[in-house]
């Protein structure tokens, strides 16, 4: 249905006059460029709307059949806030599948439910927020510290998966017609953004030019120049000293001039006025307005653009400044279809009935189960067996569906938790004992000494063949400032361990003696050092979503092999982790990271085993304009059908600066059966060859360079969880040292 379809229009969806509208005007002619259309009805609007245009509640212009259109809407694994949606995993659980296939497969289900909402939403004449077709999402921040509590919404702490899996998102989410977007994407938040949480209206986030070109910046690029991201959020706090809703470095210099930026940037919610009331780098709201519109940022979320025509009449803008914006801003929505007639649109068909469709629902459990990371499993406690005795489902995680949809979510229609999938698994004569045996916060015991919930939890322990403890965090304790409603640090976290009374549940639970297994529902890295010692299997489940129940069934009992990679660091202790506030990168994830962790970047085990062999590069000694192969054989040498997860690492082993400890340039999922064998390949470019400097230049740097291939990073710690080291080959890069295009 096109927003604009009718020969009259209201002034907004409550009005009641209907305005007649010409529609032969170039806005309206489908036959003109998009640009076109757009300096067509930019041409004939007044200053003051051309202000309020720039808000992101934007009203309606009932002279020229615009209806009013609010620009916010989320979808970080869903449609989120507007209602029933299929709820996938959270973000940082779709990082942990490590496919980029996977993850076009479910923005492009996330598209198809955004777009036959909005539609039917339009049909209502409801157009407020959450409703349109302008998505705020991915977000693209690197995870460089635990305690961010926003951290679960990225796709980890390293750039190149998370670029890979920002590009695959982007793109299925704006679609593949050669005219119309299906949805507009939004990188966010760009750029230096990781917390902390309390500080971000006004902190200062300093980064070196090696870090800000090795770390902070690759995962936009590749969403801005490959995906074509027709959008970009900007960050709340400083980077290097400029606001970055003001920032000529960032939105002018790299977005626009270096990368070639078309689209619009929208600030983040209220970020202008942090210009002048936090960051009090100007005075007034006009002086904030004239700063971001003159940057780049078209869009604001917030109110300061309120002050626009304050701002003309005082001098500090012009039209032709605000004419810029608008023409961007109206090309997008353009570019969506919103004044096409919908047979035009190839995706303004699409049937309210792909919401929440079995199809849909089916895919959340795939994400949900593929998404699951084996930490430990002791003796082969896992698989459990369906026909069991007994099982004791035990802990605060366990039967709480809010817990697993994490944050920026819809509404599921029928979420699944960890006992119900539990109890739909085991047969009939199974008996399932449950008990919440402690809150996920607080630490009063309820009665006195070991009266109450714990007492019960042990009772239920002693009576069981298999404990099952369903441990961890929730959206409540870390998430965004003002959202995380539990968190003692706006957001973020204190500590690493597990809050509340649940490291006491869990070891008076093990005392028992009883066959356990730990599941960890949580969006960041915990150190739970203790359950690595005395648990026999650990299990990290994330916020799975929807079929959290189901696809925790299928790990736990068989049905599905485990095959999950961790896109995070797990570290043994925050003494491990350099300051919070400290943005270089010295110390930080799995590249530069100097203090042994828990558990590795990339790492998780599986019920069948792999192994590699053969590695192969077609040369040895690599030129600046060539392009070097590397291949490998694996095979299932196990028992039972699984994926695995191949990953690619470069070493640059003499560069005469500091470079990673090693930095992930390729991976790979794929499924093998017993016996059977694949060969893998992957193709490094000059540029995934290519290192930064301090200066910041990505050079092509000869020298000696170690490839490591396998099923987990290239460290000792890997090494010894998994049994087995990678493959590796060395290459020599030859000829000069040169600077290449960023």
């Amino acid at each position: 249905m096109s927003e604009a379809n009718s020969t009259e229009v209201s002034g907004s969806s409550a009005a009641a006059t209907p305005v007649a509208v010409n529609r032969d005007i170039p806005f309206y002619n489908p036959e003109l460029s998009f640009e076109e259309r757009a300096r067509d009805i930019v041409s004939r609007l007044t200053m003051e709307e051309k202000a309020k245009q720039m808000l992101h509640e934007a009203p309606a212009i009932p002279r020229f059949g615009i209806p009013e259109y609010n620009w916010w809407n989320e979808c970080l694994h869903g449609v989120a806030r507007a209602g029933v949606a299929t709820v996938f995993p959270q973000a940082i659980g779709l990082a942990a599948i490590w496919s980029a296939s996977r993850m076009a497969q479910i923005a492009g289900v996330i598209a198809d439910e955004g777009r036959a909402k909005h539609h039917e939403f339009a049909r209502n004449e409801d157009r407020g927020y959450y409703k349109g077709l302008t998505f705020w999402t991915p977000n693209i921040n690197i995870f460089r510290d635990p305690r961010w509590g926003r951290g679960h919404e990225t796709y980890g702490e390293c750039p190149h998966l998370t670029g890979r899996l920002g590009v695959a998102f982007c793109t299925a989410l704006q679609g593949d017609d050669p005219r119309y977007l299906k949805l507009v994407a939004t990188p966010k938040h760009f750029a230096v953004h990781s917390g902390p949480e309390g500080l971000r209206h006004h902190f200062d986030a300093i980064a070196s030019p090696k870090d800000l070109r090795e770390t902070y910046l690759p995962a936009f690029r590749d969403c801005i120049v490959e995906a074509k991201a027709h959008s970009i959020m900007s960050a709340y706090n400083r980077t290097n000293g400029e606001p970055c809703s003001s920032s000529k470095a960032l939105l002018v210099d790299i977005l626009r001039e270096e990368w070639k930026f078309d689209g619009y940037v929208v600030s983040d919610c209220w970020a202008v006025k942090d210009i002048h009331e936090n960051h009090k780098v100007r005075a007034t709201p006009e002086e904030s307005a004239r700063d971001a519109v003159k940057a780049g940022c078209d869009l604001e979320c917030g109110c300061t653009y309120e002050s626009i025509p304050s701002a003309i009449q005082q001098g500090l803008l012009t039209e032709a400044d605000l004419d810029v914006c608008l023409t961007r801003l109206f090309v997008a929505r353009l570019k969506l279809g919103m004044f096409d007639p919908p047979e035009r649109v190839p995706y303004a068909s699409i049937p309210y009935e792909v919401n929440d469709c079995p199809e849909h629902a089916e895919l959340a459990r795939v994400a949900a189960r593929e998404s699951m990371v084996l930490l430990k499993n002791q003796g082969s406690l896992l698989p459990l067996s369906k026909d069991i005795g007994s099982i004791a489902v035990i802990g605060p995680n366990a039967n709480d569906p809010h817990v697993l949809v994490g944050n920026y979510f819809g509404v599921p229609s029928d979420p699944i938790t960890p006992l119900r999938g539990i109890r739909e698994r085991v047969t009939s004569t199974t008996k399932v004992w449950y008990t919440q045996g402690c809150k996920l916060q607080g630490t009063r015991r309820e009665g006195l000494g070991r009266a109450g919930l714990i007492s019960e939890a042990v009772s239920m322990a002693r009576r069981a063949d298999v404990v099952v403890l369903c441990l961890g965090l929730s959206a409540e304790i870390e998430g965004e400032q003002g959202d995380a409603s539990n968190s003692e640090a706006a957001g973020d976290k204190l500590t690493l361990e597990l809050p509340g009374l649940q490291q006491a549940l869990m070891e008076e639970v093990v005392a028992v003696g009883k066959p356990t297994v730990l599941v960890l529902l949580s969006g960041s890295a915990l150190s739970v050092n203790w359950a690595d010692e005395h648990v026999r299997a650990i299990v990290q489940a994330w916020y799975p979503g929807q079929a959290a129940g189901r696809a925790l069934a299928d790990v736990l009992f068989g049905d599905y092999c485990p095959a999950g990679r961790l896109p995070i660091t797990f570290p043994r202790s925050l003494e491990d982790v350099p300051e919070f506030t400290d943005y270089r990168m010295k110390g930080r994830t799995y590249r530069y990271l100097e203090k042994e962790p828990l558990y590795p970047f990339g790492y998780g085990l599986s019920y069948t085993r792999f192994a590699y062999s053969n590695i192969q590069v077609d040369k040895t000694k690599v030129g600046a304009e060539d392009t070097l192969q590397v291949s490998a054989e694996v095979e299932n040498v196990g028992e039972c059908l699984g994926d695995e997860v191949v990953q690619l690492y470069v070493k640059c082993l003499d560069a005469p600066f500091l470079v990673p400890n090693h930095q992930l340039r390729g991976f790979d999922r794929f499924p093998l059966a017993p016996g059977e064998k694949r060969q893998v390949a992957f193709t490094l470019t000059t540029r995934d060859l290519s290192q930064i400097d301090e200066r910041g230049r990505r050079l092509y740097q000869p020298g000696r360079y170690r490839i490591s291939l396998g099923g987990s990073q290239p460290d000792e710690r890997s090494g010894d969880l998994m049994g087995e080291d990678p493959l590796s080959v060395e290459v020599e890069l030859t000829g000069e040292s040169r600077e290449l295009p960023y």
